[in-house]
């Protein structure tokens, strides 16, 4: 009898207020092994959901890594990935940065040598709600997603993930990301630090730095810089730069006109099928093999449909305490309906970027030279407004000449990495590890004469 009531009140419960929310504790949310890891592993894995709004359900989803040596000692680094609507768990933990890659069987798992948690401690989110495995109890929060509210979220969520991780409270703390991560990261950096200034010393967050790649920052330098790199390589002609540089004002927050619309579409058409590697190899076939193909340094270009495959699988969800609450929709590494609905936007992150430099965060922005989505002239158009004085002139740098290094007074820098489109770290892994050390150590990237 006793046990009917309390099944009718759980009923009842749910009727009205959606699925409970699922938090965890550390314990529980470790990962003992992944399904298809073929080898024993020398880091601990997590992964599991931390309430961000009790009121409306409102739950992130994230995966976490140890470092594979001296985690102690070692800074946590929190990576956020692109969109809005990308999964930094399915893009950047299997794509990127992370200790696996899925295998074309979709099942498999290998390992990944040049994962940044050689480095550091890595945590990965799952942000906004609906991305990925995260989630809300209540629909019409999922319209509701913007920039504001979810540097908001992230912060309630880091505080949180600091509780049940409490041996991290006073680590050495950094954000990295790429993409719309130029809104995400900044915009995290300045909330900690307002709160820091506010709130007691239990929840102080010791933020060191932020590094950015082929990141979003300001919306009309970002525009033109788009265009400007497509001409520049031959990708549209001397007719659509022209009237692209006639008809469209880029200050604007949209630009409407038609005949901006109508040039701006040419060169979307033109570059579209591989704007985020200009020079990368196409997926033809997104099926499955029975067997997996011999694993490769560099991501293979069909990649994504491995890993939604992987993450889509119910074994998988239940060995990553993911998709408790089982969701109606399956595990995507970008969502559109978060895209799509996004309700405020920041038109830049400069001023966000004076700010953090002003504060005494190490501020590094790089980009990959291959990328057209948001490319190095956009990036280099940007900085340029933050009118900084150079501290070290243009250079080479790394000494397998990687890209070229530039250095701004504040305790700016900026790299571009040579071969990388969009996804840096999946595209020249052995230089985005190298960026990420140099970085985390302070040091700067070493000039190529220094080599000789």
């Amino acid at each position: 009898m006793f046990k009917n009531v309390i099944c009718f009140y759980y009923f009842i419960y749910i009727i009205f207020y959606g699925q409970p929310i699922v938090n965890g504790t550390k314990d529980e949310d470790r990962i003992d092994v992944l399904p298809g890891q073929l080898h024993p592993v020398n880091f601990t894995q997590y992964g599991g959901y931390i309430s961000v709004d009790n009121d409306v359900g409102r739950a992130f989803y994230y995966y976490f890594v140890e470092a594979e040596d001296s985690k102690e000692s070692k800074p946590l680094l929190l990576w956020l990935n692109r969109g809005p609507g990308c999964s930094s768990l399915g893009t950047g933990a299997f794509g990127e940065v992370g200790p696996f890659r899925v295998q074309s069987d979709g099942k498999t798992l290998y390992h990944h040598p040049y994962a940044w948690n050689k480095v550091a401690n890595v945590l990965f989110l799952e942000s906004p709600t609906r991305v990925g495995f995260s989630y809300s109890n209540k629909t019409s929060d999922y319209q509701l997603n913007g920039d504001k509210r979810t540097s908001e979220n992230n912060y309630v969520f880091l505080v949180k993930w600091l509780q049940r991780f409490p041996e991290y409270k006073s680590r050495t703390f950094y954000l990295s990301g790429e993409s719309y991560a130029g809104h995400y990261v900044p915009q995290l950096a300045h909330n900690i630090l307002q709160h820091n200034k506010m709130e007691n010393k239990s929840s102080f967050i010791n933020l060191k730095g932020i590094i950015i790649g082929n990141a979003a920052i300001n919306n009309e330098t970002d525009q033109i810089g788009v265009y400007d790199y497509l001409w520049t390589h031959g990708i549209i002609s001397d007719e659509t730069i022209d009237n692209i540089h006639k008809y469209c004002n880029f200050s604007e927050v949209v630009s409407t006109s038609d005949e901006c619309l109508n040039w701006t579409r040419t060169a979307g058409e033109n570059i579209r099928p591989y704007e985020y590697n200009i020079h990368a190899p196409f997926c033809f076939n997104k099926n499955l093999t029975d067997t997996p193909k011999t694993p490769s340094v560099i991501a293979d270009p069909c990649q994504k449909s491995y890993t939604k495959a992987y993450l889509n699988t119910a074994k998988v969800q239940k060995a990553i305490h993911a998709n408790v609450t089982k969701l109606n929709y399956p595990w995507y590494s970008c969502s559109d309906a978060v895209h799509d609905t996004w309700v405020d936007t920041a038109s830049t992150t400069l001023p966000l970027l004076h700010e953090l430099m002003a504060s005494g965060l190490r501020v590094w922005v790089y980009s990959g030279d291959m990328d057209s989505v948001l490319p190095i002239t956009s990036t280099k158009y940007s900085l340029n407004k933050l009118k900084l004085p150079t501290k070290t002139s243009y250079h080479i740098s790394l000494l397998d000449f990687a890209g070229y290094t530039l250095v701004y007074e504040g305790d700016l820098t900026f790299a571009t990495i040579r071969g990388a489109g969009h996804m840096v770290p999946s595209d020249q892994p052995t230089r985005a590890l190298a960026l990420i050390t140099h970085f985390l150590n302070g040091e700067l990237l070493p000039n190529f004469d220094q080599a000789f």
